[in-house]
């Protein structure tokens, strides 16, 4: 992982022997004195952890390079041994760019990775990992309909199945055009879900959102898919209830079987990010998808506003001039979107992501993109889409957790693998396996946290050694053991919402 093994006995990082810049790996004091390549360098003030330290002379307006690439300019003149942050360093990102297919090469693993799960094999081909019933509402007033009927069912049919879970929110009413439609068709691919065993879609009658028009939308064998309206039965919760006893009474029927890897579908996100993301967890998560997508498997990676800086590598991993066009169109649409709402294109990073110690927005895009691993990108997906094609596939969705997280569930992604640096109890309909980037979070907050990435600093070998115990807590989730955030009955859908309200 470093350029240098003898790198890691020190409490700091240079990962390329390009970079200008190293990562404090604890917190460091003023004078503590760094060797490099055989010059002491001292710090000029404290320096936190996860926060860049100089290791050269820096002239106002010279790149400053970490990961090996650029992540910004200086902002003044930066000495070796001055602390790189915010008051020194600035974004090089604008408004729209020209991009040109140019291949490159591609490192994929010798062989495909082994490994077996329990898993449920769908009618329809899809692989899923859990055998619940979803409840979906059509328009936020009937969420607590939903929300009701899910803690009646649960405890009404408790044991039978794993679960009835209602996943509401608040749209559907007064939506337009294709606001409506995103909102539809990302609702429409949720009811596809292969961990549903069998869904239930409660609408009210008068909402934008028509119960009709999205069912239309949904191809899911009707045994395994009931709906009503709300204003047009006497009890809407009498209905609900002899709906999920027909679902209820087909579904545990359903028991889980022997499957591999290539029939795992992956989403990857990072949220709440730190200077340690994009040494530790992104890469360990790269490493899985790569295993993944080479095994046959799919892996899905998103956040497109967190590509920026560091799109072309990966529009250069495109199988094909398409799909390179679009990555390249899906890229500036989203700088678009920004630009007609006068906003720039690199309104990131986050309070929190700075207090960890990222700078810009090409800073946190090096690292989010590591997710993605090495493997060719081969396909490009629109919001509310679901994948289809095996290896990697680009999905258009906001760097939101809540919105992005919900979209790789709806493309199909039975399990997210979910990077951060300062943590979140958050948790989305398929299990999300928290992966810290620090020992320190992990250990913090283990009600929250899955998996330690922190490990992959253990030396030369810490990489490969985390992904074989990540590939196997995968395989254990995907055969049933609960991730932190079903323990916590954290399951939540956020719908993008992008258009004007009526």
């Amino acid at each position: 992982m470093a350029d240098d093994p003898a790198v890691l006995s020190v409490p700091w990082l240079r990962v390329s022997r390009s970079d200008s810049v190293a990562v404090a790996l604890q917190d460091l004091a003023a004078g503590y004195g760094l060797v490099v390549d055989g010059r002491e360098i001292v710090l000029h003030s404290d320096v936190p952890k996860g926060h860049k330290i100089a290791l050269k002379a820096i002239r106002a307006g010279d790149e400053v390079f970490k990961l090996g690439f650029s992540i910004g300019r200086a902002s003044q003149e930066i000495a070796a041994g001055d602390h790189v942050h915010a008051h020194n360093l600035v974004t090089a990102l604008s408004g729209l760019e020209a991009y040109h297919y140019q291949p490159a090469p591609v490192a994929l693993p010798e062989k495909p990775a082994e490994g077996t799960f329990q898993g449920y094999r769908r009618q329809d081909g899809q692989i899923g990992i859990r055998n619940e019933i979803w409840i979906l509402c059509t328009v936020g007033c009937v969420a607590k309909t939903a929300e009701r009927l899910a803690r009646k069912a649960s405890e009404r049919f408790a044991g039978r199945i794993d679960g009835v879970y209602a996943l509401t929110h608040p749209l559907g009413c007064s939506q337009l055009g294709d606001d409506l439609d995103h909102t539809r068709k990302l609702l429409a691919s949720l009811a596809m879900h292969p961990n549903a065993g069998g869904v239930l879609i409660v609408g009210l009658g008068c909402e934008n959102n028509q119960l009709s028009a999205l069912i239309r939308e949904i191809d899911r064998p009707a045994e395994r898919l009931k709906y009503f309206a709300a204003q047009m039965v006497e009890d809407e919760h009498e209905a609900g209830l002899e709906a999920l006893e027909a679902l209820v009474a087909e579904i545990e029927k359903d028991r889980r079987e022997t499957c591999f890897i290539r029939d795992l579908t992956i989403g990857v996100k990072c949220g709440g990010s730190d200077g340690f993301s994009g040494l530790t967890a992104n890469p360990l998560v790269g490493l899985i998808a790569d295993r993944v997508a080479f095994a046959g498997g799919k892996a899905i990676m998103t956040e497109i506003p967190e590509v920026f800086g560091a799109e072309r590598g990966l529009m250069n991993r495109a199988k094909d001039e398409r799909v390179f066009q679009a990555a390249v169109d899906v890229v500036n649409d989203f700088k678009s979107y920004f630009i007609d709402h006068n906003q720039p294109v690199f309104e990131n990073p986050s309070p929190g992501n700075k207090a960890g110690g990222i700078t810009t927005l090409e800073e946190k895009s090096l690292g989010a993109v590591q997710k993605g691993g090495h493997s060719p990108l081969n396909d490009v997906l629109r919001y509310g889409e679901r994948a289809h094609e095996t290896g990697l596939s680009l999905l258009e969705a906001p760097g939101n957790d809540a919105v992005s997280s919900t979209a790789l569930t709806a493309a199909g992604a039975v399990i997210v693998l979910f990077t951060t640096g300062r943590g979140t109890p958050l948790g989305f309909p398929a299990p999300t396996l928290k992966i810290a980037s620090n020992s320190g979070l992990a250990q913090r907050k283990p009600r929250w946290i899955d998996f330690d990435a922190g490990q992959v600093l253990n030396g030369p070998e810490g990489l490969d050694v985390a992904a074989d115990n990540l590939m196997d807590l995968i395989l254990k989730t995907a055969s049933g053991r609960p991730a932190c955030n079903e323990t916590n009955d954290e399951r939540e859908i956020a719908i993008w919402k992008n258009g004007v309200t009526l």
